[in-house]
């Protein structure tokens, strides 16, 4: 009995078939960042602040496998480009000097620069420039420097304190606040870097921006304001697990509280953040919708 292949068949066997043709690569990879994969796992990736780490890398590698035929169709005839070799040097140097000197920064990076020197050794220019938006959504997952993160996170706190506190005290709840402390009850509450910080705000920025590559809207207005939305919509999804988070502790004490911050508190963010993404898209699917069929019935 024979089998025909159909178009879906041979499309899903692209990426694997180029991938098995790159195995002593991808088997050298996995020596260098097994064991750093490991340690980020079992250190900084299992902190709460830095938990979207593993989650970002590996949507990344699966948006590298998905557009894997399309980029190779799109560089088909191009030779790979001796620029890769730089820029291959300076990722192992990276991770030499950031797995030596427990530098994460460096060690995550050096993920990102020799994924990306591979790509350009292999395919060439093109084919690195059609996976552009994998490398650029890694960045998310490098750790910024403890001082910036400093700086900004403090004014975030407070706005999302100043709300939770305005929302609560507006619904009828005893609250007060003191800086990024909140009183609700007999409980005092700290806004911690975890609940409102910069590192929570561009991972909800990244989901967002992962959401519009994933979906690939035709309408570039629709693209452009949601992806100036998701900055308030981050901002509203934080407020939202801050204020669970107030109500939690106030009906059922501290100590519940407490076990919620760390059970499910992140998962309130994130779903709040996808329920608002989806909500404000559909708004603007409708609007765009709308705004065709008038300048449709203009031209009619």
């Amino acid at each position: 009995m024979n089998t025909v292949a159909t178009p879906s068949m041979r499309n899903a066997a692209a990426p694997r078939a180029a991938l098995s043709d790159m195995w002593p690569v991808l088997l050298g990879l996995g020596v260098l960042f097994v064991p750093s994969l490991y340690s980020l796992m079992t250190g900084l990736w299992a902190t709460e602040e830095q938990a979207h780490g593993p989650i970002i890398l590996g949507l990344s590698l699966w948006l590298l496998y998905r557009q894997w035929p399309d980029m190779e169709r799109a560089s088909a005839g191009e030779a790979g480009s001796k620029m890769g070799w730089p820029l291959f040097v300076l990722g192992l140097l990276l991770y030499i000097f950031g797995r030596s000197q427990a530098v994460f920064a460096f060690e995550i990076g050096s993920i990102i620069v020799l994924l990306a020197s591979i790509i350009l050794l292999k395919f060439g220019v093109r084919a690195l420039r059609y996976q552009w938006f994998p490398f650029f959504f890694m960045l998310f997952m490098i750790p910024l420097p403890g001082g910036i993160v400093s700086l900004l996170t403090m004014p975030m706190k407070m706005a999302v304190s100043w709300a939770t506190e305005h929302i609560l005290y507006a619904l009828g709840y005893p609250i007060a606040r003191a800086g990024v402390i909140l009183q609700i009850g007999q409980y005092q509450l700290l806004v911690a870097d975890a609940c409102a910080g910069l590192q929570t705000l561009l991972t909800l920025e990244a989901l967002g921006l992962f959401y519009l590559n994933v979906v690939r809207h035709s309408s570039a207005f629709r693209n452009v304001v949601l992806a100036i939305l998701i900055i308030p919509i981050s901002f509203t999804a934080n407020v939202t697990r801050v204020i669970t988070l107030s109500l939690v502790t106030y009906y059922l004490g501290d100590a519940a509280g407490q076990g919620f911050l760390h059970g499910f508190a992140g998962m309130v963010l994130f779903v709040t953040a996808l329920v608002l993404i989806l909500g404000v898209d559909s708004l603007l699917h409708l609007f765009v919708r709308r705004r065709e069929r008038t300048v449709a019935g203009e031209k009619a």
